[in-house]
């Protein structure tokens, strides 16, 4: 009914827009009987100003009065000539009615051709209840759900991970910490709030995030997405050796051809000592038996040697760390630089990987123009 009404009330308003134009009355047009009067007074004007001025006599001037006032006299009199009655605008009946009936009859005839009028209203609360494959209604069901029984732990557990899948990663932290203080804490729900924290910081494991996935792992050993999360931890915070072995003790209880299986090996290639730019045990002996001088030269040849893995496997992150630092230690301060700038470009500072780049950047004082 309120649809109709608001219909009713706009179609009058435009409507009554387009009318009020062609109902303005017209300015009437002077007739030619008021035009001949009015240059009869200026003559009678021009009389008087003659005789003032002396270019007629009195007798003259009398004269002329005379007749120009018969001649304002028959004027005045005659009959109106020019427009009658009949000729005089009048108002445009017919685009009036056109105008007041066409635009209502042809919306209701599209409305009632494309619309669908019979179809009942569909107020907020009645589409909460039956929401269907709608996500942003079933997220809202379930949040006024939870305002109105805020310790229903079960809503919490089923609304945590649909927040994160969302990407609402403080929603999804505050309902994961809501569902395991309501409901305890299991290595699902430990490993979820890990893994929204981990996404909230782009990636970086912080040693808080960490510890929710060692929980998770302590309650459930086999739980291979979390131990990855905590070597992962491990790697970032700079444990190498920690980190090695995290990832190697994934690798032996992973399944045969896992799926993850292919990630662990780049981890503890990457972990290794081995790894593009680790000197081996035979570098490290053949280096102490050198001269100073000729030991810089040895560690001059593995950062060079380093620098050309890294154009051919720009993807090694660790590399480029391992870089970066080893030109500061032998004072290549602008190397250090390019080197930072070449691997935010494989890395940008918004990714994880990135900013370990900006965290190296900071810590040796080189932040300055690399880190915005």
């Amino acid at each position: 009914m309120i649809f109709w009404i608001l219909i009713a009330v706009l179609t009058a308003g435009v409507a009554g827009l387009l009318i009020a134009p062609l109902m303005k009355p017209r300015p009437q047009p002077t007739t030619a009987r008021e035009d001949e009067a009015a240059v009869y007074r200026d003559q009678m004007k021009e009389i008087d100003r003659d005789l003032a001025l002396g270019l007629l006599g009195e007798k003259e001037a009398d004269y002329a009065r005379a007749e120009i006032g018969r001649r304002l006299l028959a004027a005045t009199d005659a009959p109106q000539r020019g427009l009658t009655p009949a000729a005089l605008p009048r108002p445009h009946r017919i685009t009036t009615l056109l105008v007041i009936l066409c635009p209502p009859i042809v919306g209701l005839a599209g409305y009632l051709m494309l619309g669908s009028p019979g179809m009942p209203d569909q107020p907020l609360a009645a589409r909460l209840a039956n929401p269907g494959n709608n996500i942003e209604l079933l997220i809202a069901k379930a949040e006024r759900h939870l305002a109105q029984n805020p310790n229903d732990g079960a809503g919490w557990d089923l609304l945590a991970p649909i927040y994160m899948r969302s990407g609402r990663f403080a929603d999804a932290d505050q309902a994961f910490r809501n569902s395991i203080r309501i409901l305890g804490a299991t290595p699902q729900r430990l490993a979820g709030l890990g893994e929204t924290m981990v996404a909230a910081n782009q990636g970086i494991v912080t040693d808080e995030a960490r510890g929710f996935f060692e929980k998770a792992v302590a309650l459930e050993p086999d739980n291979m997405r979390s131990r990855f999360y905590v070597a992962l931890g491990l790697e970032q915070a700079g444990r190498k050796a920690e980190a090695l072995a995290a990832f190697n003790a994934i690798k032996r209880d992973s399944p045969p051809g896992a799926a993850w299986e292919s990630l662990v090996n780049q981890h503890i290639a990457a972990n290794s000592e081995n790894a593009p730019g680790n000197p081996s045990a035979a570098d490290v002996a053949a280096a102490q038996n050198l001269s100073g001088q000729d030991r810089q030269v040895m560690i001059a040849g593995m950062v060079e040697s380093l620098a050309e893995r890294l154009k051919s496997d720009p993807k090694n992150i660790e590399g480029w760390l391992r870089l970066v630092r080893s030109y500061m230690v032998l004072g290549r301060e602008q190397d250090a630089r390019n080197a930072l700038q070449t691997g935010l470009k494989t890395f940008p500072a918004e990714t994880g990987e990135g900013q370990r780049l900006v965290a190296l950047a900071r810590e040796i004082g080189l932040g300055e123009g690399i880190v915005q």
